[in-house]
């Protein structure tokens, strides 16, 4: 009875694992329609007698400056085009930060924040974060990291009911994302850890100074030589290789 039950239930999850990557398939080439961070804000906003619309446009990959791609990659993932998915020294420095006392400090790389605002709902309870690693493991694994920036792109949050960059250029600074400038990309960078609270058009003082940092951070990192260096493509990690499986196994 237990056996013929345990069947039943591992069926059910590999049926239910199966389907969970079909959106993440069909993202590797379609245009994100929308994520679930924006219907969650939708229903959100339905509670207010004047709700606030949700503003977004598609803006593919080309047409993004240059300076935004790695304004948001300085600020918030300066490992970006080394990892897979997920910053080990970025998360053993942010554990090791918060067990000083220091104020809580986060390690989410782009690809996870990818994995959670497109796929997940809010909160940081122990299921949440388990499927944030699935769908951080499967981006990785089917997806080149210019597509993840891509999206990144289109659905990160940058104002109430403002998301992706094309509605944020025009939100903030009145012109089409194409035309963003260095400090434009470095200032719409410098709110995202609170984009609801801080302005990228008139942001406080330690916007205007993390945004500086932001830049001078591309720089160091190299800018266009990064990009074209991260669109190369790096090797698959060793676990993913069938030579490694085969390699264990054979012990």
């Amino acid at each position: 009875m237990l056996k013929t039950l345990f069947l039943k239930i591992s069926k059910w999850l590999i049926i239910l694992m199966a389907l969970s990557l079909i959106p993440v398939i069909l993202l590797r080439w379609v245009p994100s329609p929308g994520s679930a961070l924006m219907v969650e804000r939708w229903f959100e906003f339905r509670q207010d007698d004047n709700p606030t619309e949700i503003r977004r446009q598609w803006v593919p990959y080309k047409s993004i400056p240059e300076s935004m791609k790695m304004a948001v990659i300085a600020g918030e993932d300066q490992r970006f085009a080394e990892h897979f998915g997920f910053d080990l020294e970025a998360i053993k420095a942010a554990v090791e930060h918060n067990r000083q006392g220091g104020s809580l400090r986060g390690a989410s790389t782009l690809t996870q924040q990818v994995a959670k605002n497109q796929f997940l709902w809010s909160g940081r309870s122990w299921p949440r974060k388990a499927l944030e690693a699935w769908f951080t493991l499967w981006i990785e694994v089917l997806w080149p990291k210019q597509r993840i920036l891509e999206i990144y792109l289109n659905i990160v949050e940058w104002d109430e009911g403002v998301f992706g960059v094309q509605a944020a250029a025009q939100q903030h600074f009145g012109i089409d994302a194409s035309y963003l400038s260095d400090r434009h990309a470095a200032q719409l960078a410098a709110v995202l850890p609170n984009p609801r609270e801080w302005s990228a058009a008139a942001p406080p003082a330690h916007v205007q100074r993390r945004a500086s940092w932001i830049q001078r951070q591309s720089r160091q990192l190299g800018g266009a030589h990064y990009l074209r260096e991260m669109e190369a493509g790096r090797p698959l990690p060793e676990w993913l290789s069938l030579s490694y499986w085969r390699n264990r196994l054979e012990v």
